[in-house]
């Protein structure tokens, strides 16, 4: 259980807003100095060898990643050890983020929406094997080739090995119309995403497919009868106490007061404070990092079978299981012996937020952001629990800087398009390389004389034409092209 507490500390002027769990309220010294610590000691994603990275403090990074508000949990020894909310809903307001405040959990919606369909599977009312299309009324996966050869399964779509295409999706401004579940699902307006089908046999690949959760989305509301919305508050929130969190999309009126606003890369308010998603089971649950940290222990107490609430200790075992890639049945599965862990990111328009929590030794964090540049600061949060609750497989990357003749940067310096509204700016400073892009200004730092790479791991690479010799474009993370322009 969580207590709350209405005595805030300053963190270099941004002020925390506090919750403690425990049988008293108390604010215990040791507590305190350890929250202290992880505040105060976040890393980047990557310390360059034989310069050692100075800690840096949340208030300084959520100001250099515009990023409003964040809000952050840790489990320890199976419990919520802590639980504290930074900066404000939006930006421009004096609204305090707390341990209370809604997010968008984006794509970690999903492993919550996947306990619903082992719930049914172990009142036997679902197959993980079956062919979904015999359970499906509403719609059908269109037949073709590639399904031809196999049939899509409950099993492939919550372990992204269906087959089916749309990788996720935008949602949709206060201000545009909403489609239904079938208009998305066959990319009919006012649907902004292409259809859902097969085109690879199922089974035979790992490709993470926001489609195939809103197939899962329709198929059990078929079974079910009921709406998505009202099945997960039964069947999954209420029963493990998630009680700030819902699938309803839009949000409630009521509910609004208490959510936080979305942000662009800019720190700019989404239009309409947040975007709303119909395709819930992939990416529409609210929620807190408290909230999804009861989740988190719940499957921890399943897997090991100190808890039957959701899952039998069986259920539990095949949920953490290996199906595809390095996928479980929702759930990206990593580490090994006692660093075995769980978890999943999320994405969202104006939110960004993580969640991750060991297998068998009772620890986790979730963290969660109202921000496009979100992400980032939420692993250098990680890397700061990481340190002080002694996970040493999480830590950032060391990488060396290769020793090239500055005078190469000449050749690099322009204006990139990755899309008509997003340009990445290179520049050249004294005798280092510069990225501008999104409002951020990142230092560039060599591995050879075409590939570069950030703090935060990103990659660029510049590639030549092999005629002239002359950039055309960059490469962003190995796969997003960017044109230049200028």
């Amino acid at each position: 259980m969580i207590i709350a507490v209405s005595t805030t500390t300053s963190v270099n002027g941004l002020r925390a807003q506090h919750a403690w769990c425990g049988r008293t309220t108390q604010v215990k010294d040791n507590l305190e100095h350890r929250v202290s610590r992880v505040e105060n000691g976040l890393m980047p994603s990557v310390i360059i060898t034989n310069q050692p990275a100075a800690a840096m403090n949340i208030a300084e990074r959520m100001k250099f990643y515009k990023t409003p508000g964040v809000s952050i949990t840790v489990i320890n020894n199976g419990k919520i050890e802590w639980a504290r909310g930074y900066g404000v809903k939006t930006t421009g307001s004096d609204e305090k983020i707390t341990p209370e405040t809604l997010f968008q959990a984006a794509s970690i919606s999903k492993p919550v929406a996947a306990i619903a369909a082992l719930r049914l599977a172990e009142k036997g009312k679902l197959n993980l094997d079956a062919d979904v299309n015999e359970r499906l009324v509403t719609w059908k996966v269109p037949e073709n080739e590639f399904s031809q050869q196999k049939k899509v399964t409950l099993r492939a779509l919550l372990s992204h090995g269906s087959g089916l295409t749309v990788h996720g999706f935008r949602g949709y401004a206060m201000s545009e119309q909403v489609p239904t579940l079938v208009q998305i699902l066959n990319g009919e307006k006012p649907a902004n995403s292409a259809p859902i089908r097969v085109d690879i046999t199922p089974g035979t690949l790992w490709r993470y497919s926001g489609g195939g959760f809103t197939v899962y989305q329709q198929l059990i509301q078929d079974v079910t009868q009921k709406p998505f919305s009202v099945l997960m508050r039964n069947m999954v929130l209420k029963p493990i106490g998630m009680r700030h969190s819902t699938y309803e999309q839009p949000l409630p009126k009521k509910l609004q007061s208490s959510a936080a606003s979305g942000h662009d890369a800019n720190g700019k308010t989404i239009a309409g404070n947040f975007h709303v998603y119909p395709e819930m089971a992939a990416a529409g649950l609210w929620t807190t990092p408290s909230d999804l940290a009861l989740f988190a222990i719940e499957v921890q107490k399943s897997f090991s079978g100190k808890s039957d609430k959701l899952l039998s200790q069986k259920m539990g075992e095949q949920l953490l299981t290996v199906q595809k890639g390095e996928w479980g049945l929702g759930l990206r599965l990593s580490g090994k012996d006692d660093a075995e862990r769980f978890g999943h990111n999320g994405a969202n328009e104006g939110f960004q937020c993580l969640m991750i929590a060991s297998k068998r030794t009772g620890q986790g964090a979730v963290v969660m952001t109202n921000s496009d540049n979100g992400g980032q600061l939420a692993r250098e949060i990680l890397f700061a629990i990481a340190q002080e609750y002694g996970w040493a497989d999480l830590a950032p990357v060391e990488k060396k800087i290769a020793k090239i003749d500055p005078g190469i940067y000449d050749g690099y310096v322009g204006q990139y398009e990755i899309s008509p509204t997003l340009v990445v700016s290179v520049t050249r400073e004294g005798d280092k390389l510069f990225a501008s892009v999104a409002g951020q200004h990142i230092e560039l730092f060599s591995e050879s004389d075409a590939k570069f790479f950030t703090l935060s791991d990103s990659t660029v690479e510049f590639v030549k034409d092999e005629a002239t010799g002359n950039v055309t474009h960059l490469l962003l993370n190995k796969t997003n092209r960017a044109k230049k322009i200028k």
